[in-house]
């Protein structure tokens, strides 16, 4: 994972914006998916630092996230298999 590095002028991103954030200008980010990294940025601060994952960092985030969000556990550490905490 990179941090705090802006990306390439040369490379351009195709920026989309988290579903989930809202629009009233809250907790919002932004992803965009390159061959060789996934890049996430603070959609308030554009210009600002970024995140920049390896794909397949990115996949496993975001399957844990959408296992942790659809099984209605919210506590971290719910002492199941596979959970850190257990």
């Amino acid at each position: 994972m990179n941090t705090g590095k802006r990306t390439s002028p040369s490379l351009q991103l195709d920026w989309i914006k988290s579903g989930h954030s809202g629009g009233e200008g809250g907790n919002c980010v932004e992803v965009a998916a390159a061959p060789a990294a996934v890049h996430v940025r603070d959609s308030k601060d554009r210009q600002g630092p970024q995140l920049a994952f390896a794909p397949a960092a990115w996949s496993a985030f975001v399957a844990f996230a959408a296992e942790f969000a659809a099984d209605g556990d919210r506590s971290p550490g719910s002492g199941r298999p596979g959970r850190s905490g257990a």
